[in-house]
C-alpha cells in the first residue's frame, strides 16, 4: 500500500472528527511513501509523535498510539495536512476486513540510482494486491506478471507476507520491503533499491517506553529481528541472511538506531549454531580470505536529531556503517551525512534534503580500502539480490551529494525533484561476482562520474493513482551487465477497491 491517496486532502481533514477510537493496526506503513515518511516524521520533531520513525514499515499502532492529541490540538495549523494524510490512509489500510489494488507499470528501462520512493517498475508488469486483516491476523497477498524482467522472473510474489500478533510482537513471513535508517537517499545497510528477500521476522507492533523506573531512561523503542534465504544464484548458493535493528529515542527529537546485517551459511559453508553466535558477536571476521571466517557481516550507527522550527521542523542525521568489527565497534567505515526540514510555500507542504553518501571504506577518517564496501572474498556475489546492493543504490565505492524536495498539493498531487552529482567505483575495480547470465547487474563498471536529475509526479486519473517518472544522467551508465541510456520514463497506474 505505498500508493498515495487520490483524494482531498481537505476531505481527508474532514474526517479527522470521526477517528477517535484506534482500529486494529493496519498492519503498517509500507517503505516507499514519501508523503507518509514526511507526515509522520514531521510530527515527531514538533513532539507530537514520540516513537521511532526510522524503521520502515512502521506500524499503525505506533503512529497512533504515539500521537499526543493535547498538543497537537494546540498545534494544528501547522500539522493539519500531515495529520490528515495519515488519517486518511489509516481509513483506507488499517481496518480490519478486505481491501485489494490492481496496478500496471512500465518504463523504458530500470534506473539505476534509486531512494526512497523512488521505485521505477520493470519493463512492463501487471499486479494485484490483496489484503485481509482480522484481530491478530493479516495476510497479503501480491501475484505480479512482469514483462521482460531483468533478473529472469516473470513471476513474482514480491510484497506477500502472513502476519500475526502476540500480546505486543509481531510474528511475520514474507517479502517486504524495508528502509533502516535516517536517509532519504540512501541507506547504508539496509534500503529497498533491491527486491525484498523472503524471510521471517518479529518486531514491536507498539514502540511505547518501557514501564519500568530503570529502563524508561531508553523511551520508545523498536527492535526488529529478521532471518532469510537468498533466492537467486549465487557463487554461494542458498546463503542465508540474519538482519536486527533496535532505535530508541532517549530524549525528546533524538532518535539512535543500531543495527547488523550478516550473511553465512549456504553451499558448503556451516550453517550451525556455534557459527551463528561468532557472527553475533563478531568474531573472526575478515576481508584475508581465513578459513575461520563464519561470513560477511556489516554493522552501522545511525543518530538524527529533529526539532520544530516555527510552523515547520528540521533535522540533521548521521549514519556510519562498517564492513568488520573492531574493539565492538564496526571498522572499514561507511558513512552517510543529512540534513532535512520542511517548508510551507504557497500554502502546500514541501520537505527538502541534502545528503552525502561515502561508501568508499575508510575513506573520510583513514587510508581509504577499495573493494570491501558490499564486497566479501568468500560471497563474491556481494550484499546483493537479484543484481542490485541492499544498501545505497551508488553501490560501494562511491562518493555522492543529492539536493531534493518532495512537494504536497493540497489537491493531493505529488511533485518530486531530486537532483545528484556521484564519482562511481572510484577505484576502477569490482570484486562482485555475477554468474547469472540472465540477471542484469546494477554494479558500475570502472571509474565514472555523472550528474542524475530524477523527477515524479503523481496525480489522480480515471478514479486511480497514475505515478510518473522520468531520471535523466548527462553521461551514460556503464555496469557490469552493460551500458544504459541517458533517459528512463517510466508510469504505474493503481486502482484500489
Amino acid at each position: 500500500m505505498t500508493s498515495k491517496h487520490w483524494a482531498l486532502v481537505g476531505g481527508a481533514v474532514a474526517c479527522l472528527a470521526a477517528h477517535s477510537a484506534p482500529s486494529q493496526a493496519a498492519p503498517w506503513i509500507e517503505s516507499g511513501d514519501p508523503r507518509a515518511r514526511h507526515a509522520v516524521q514531521k510530527l515527531a520533531d514538533r513532539g507530537h509523535l514520540d516513537r521511532p520513525v526510522s524503521d520502515w514499515p512502521v506500524t499503525w499502532s505506533a503512529v497512533h498510539n504515539g500521537i499526543d492529541n493535547t498538543t497537537l490540538a494546540a498545534d494544528a495549523s501547522a500539522t493539519a495536512s500531515q495529520r490528515a494524510y495519515l488519517a486518511f490512509e489509516k481509513d483506507q489500510l488499517a481496518a480490519n476486513g478486505f481491501r485489494g489494488e490492481v496496478s500496471i507499470s512500465g518504463t523504458t528501462e530500470e534506473t539505476v540510482i534509486r531512494g526512497f520512493g523512488n521505485h521505477q517498475p520493470a519493463d512492463g508488469s501487471i499486479s494485484a494486491d490483496l489484503q485481509w486483516q482480522g484481530q491478530s491476523w493479516a495476510l497479503g497477498l501480491s501475484p505480479t506478471l512482469v514483462i521482460n524482467p531483468e533478473d529472469d522472473e516473470e513471476y513474482r510474489a514480491d510484497g506477500s507476507y502472513l502476519a500475526a500478533t502476540a500480546g505486543n510482537w509481531v510474528f511475520g513471513a514474507g517479502a517486504i520491503d524495508r528502509w533502516w535508517g535516517p536517509g532519504w537517499q540512501s541507506s547504508l545497510i539496509l534500503s529497498d533499491n533491491a527486491r525484498p528477500l523472503p524471510a521471517v521476522w518479529v518486531n514491536r507492533k507498539d514502540t511505547s517506553a518501557p514501564e519500568s523506573d530503570w529502563l524508561s531512561w531508553i523511551g520508545p523503542w523498536q527492535f526488529t529481528l529478521i532471518a532469510g534465504q537468498f533466492t537467486d544464484e549465487r557463487v554461494v548458493d542458498n546463503a542465508k541472511l540474519v538482519g536486527m535493528r533496535f532505535s530508541l529515542r532517549p530524549l525528546t527529537g533524538l532518535e539512535i538506531g543500531l543495527s547488523r546485517a550478516f550473511m553465512f551459511g549456504g553451499k558448503d559453508r556451516p550453517e550451525n549454531a556455534s557459527t551463528l553466535w561468532d557472527m553475533f558477536i563478531g568474531r573472526d571476521n575478515s576481508q584475508n580470505g581465513s578459513e575461520n571466517d563464519p561470513g560477511n557481516q556489516l554493522g552501522a550507527i545511525d543518530i538524527r536529531y529533529g526539532f520544530g522550527l516555527g510552523d515547520q521542523s528540521m533535522g540533521v542525521y548521521t549514519q556510519m556503517m562498517g564492513e568488520d568489527e573492531a574493539g565492538v565497534f564496526p571498522a572499514r567505515k561507511s558513512w552517510l551525512f543529512g540534513l532535512d526540514w520542511t517548508t510551507q510555500l504557497a500554502s502546500q507542504d514541501q520537505q527538502w534534503f541534502v545528503e552525502y553518501t561515502n561508501t568508499l571504506a575508510d575513506d573520510i577518517l583513514g587510508d581509504a580500502r577499495p573493494n570491501l564496501t558490499y564486497d566479501h572474498f568468500r560471497y563474491q556475489t556481494g550484499y546483493q539480490h537479484h543484481g542490485r546492493v541492499m544498501g545505497a543504490s551508488f553501490d560501494g565505492d562511491a562518493s555522492a551529494v543529492t539536493l531534493g524536495v518532495f512537494h504536497f498539493m493540497d489537491n493531493g498531487d505529488n511533485l518530486s525533484i531530486k537532483l545528484t552529482h556521484a564519482e562511481l567505483n572510484k577505484d576502477g575495480g569490482n570484486r562482485s561476482t555475477s554468474i547469472e547470465p540472465d540477471v542484469f547487474s546494477y554494479v558500475p563498471d570502472g571509474d565514472q562520474t555523472v550528474a542524475i536529475a530524477d523527477l515524479g509526479y503523481g496525480t489522480r486519473l480515471f478514479q486511480g493513482w497514475l505515478d510518473l517518472n522520468l531520471q535523466l544522467t548527462d553521461n551514460k551508465l556503464r555496469l557490469l551487465s552493460g551500458e544504459q541510456n541517458r533517459w528512463s520514463l517510466g508510469a504505474t497506474w493503481r486502482y484500489r477497491f
